[in-house]
């Protein structure tokens, strides 16, 4: 057996292995296997693995515009934390995620074009080190947090700072506040004590943002697939608060492609220029920006 097909075996072996021990089939943590052979299909068509990271995660990202929206697509169990994908319902998380984690996955051989290939580079997106521990909080639960982890460890180029980033102050406190909403929270109130040790550590962390006022002037030096993070404020603290990614039209438009909720558009859409859109919310402020690397 092929080298590369003898370790994707023991990689299907192993994830399927822990699913097992976690006790979440694998029916819990990937959803929507109809709609990934289509995008699968339409990678191997349109030989999508010749283009740049950049542009492959646009080209996905695009692929998966009118997926409905679904809030809270990562609380999947109320004990377990696992790797998960949902291609039937995206929030603004694991769209990016899925797009980028789906462009880093066809870089590979064909043959390693699998779900169990692309839970595993969600793996190593959405968790700190790369690594789920089975942990609640082993998840990068703020994007601040996954811009800081991801550039570490060399999976992205965090831009703000070098387009423009002005210090703000920062408070990561939601999911403190909204508890409730979250269902491994609801269960399991002893991680709260954690959680606002985690959040306390994300908010020591000095936030910078491209004012939006700003944006305009720095959207020609934005690439297809950089990540877009969102910043808006309270009045007094500043935190991030939505996400998406920069795709450039044939007019040369720079404009926002996102999960959009269901308050707006309930579904994912390619926007208005990403300066336009920041302007259409009095509580946006400004922006993130990072660009994936491999």
């Amino acid at each position: 057996m092929p080298k590369f097909l003898l370790s994707l075996s023991l990689l299907i072996v192993t994830l399927n292995a822990a699913l097992a021990d976690s006790g979440l089939p694998f029916s819990t943590v990937f959803k929507g296997r109809d709609k990934f052979d289509r995008l699968v299909n339409e990678a191997r068509v349109g030989n999508w693995s010749s283009l740049p990271i950049g542009e492959r995660t646009a080209t996905v990202g695009r692929a998966l515009v009118g997926t409905p929206y679904k809030s809270f697509t990562l609380e999947i169990d109320n004990r377990i934390e696992a790797p998960s994908v949902n291609f039937n319902g995206l929030d603004c998380w694991t769209f990016f995620e899925v797009a980028l984690g789906f462009a880093r996955m066809i870089a590979e051989p064909q043959e390693n074009w699998t779900p169990e290939r692309l839970l595993h580079y969600v793996e190593i997106d959405r968790y700190r080190d790369g690594r789920c521990t089975g942990e609640y909080l082993s998840r990068l639960h703020y994007l601040e947090d996954w811009y800081a982890d991801n550039d570490r460890r060399g999976l992205i180029n965090d831009l703000t700072r070098s387009l423009g980033g002005q210090r703000v102050p920062h408070a990561a406190q939601e999911m403190t506040k909204g508890w409730k909403h979250y269902r491994y929270l609801a269960s399991n109130r002893s991680l709260l004590r954690p959680l606002a040790q985690m959040e306390s550590r994300v908010s020591s962390r000095p936030l910078y943002q491209i004012p939006k006022s700003r944006v305009a002037s720095i959207e020609p030096k934005l690439q297809n697939g950089d990540i877009i993070g969102i910043v808006g404020h309270d009045g007094r603290l500043f935190g991030t608060t939505h996400v998406g990614m920069a795709l450039r039209g044939e007019d040369g438009v720079l404009h926002f492609m996102h999960a959009s909720s269901p308050h707006n558009y309930g579904k994912t859409v390619v926007d208005t220029e990403l300066s336009k859109y920041l302007a259409r919310y009095g509580s946006d402020t400004g922006i993130l920006v990072g660009r994936p690397k491999r």
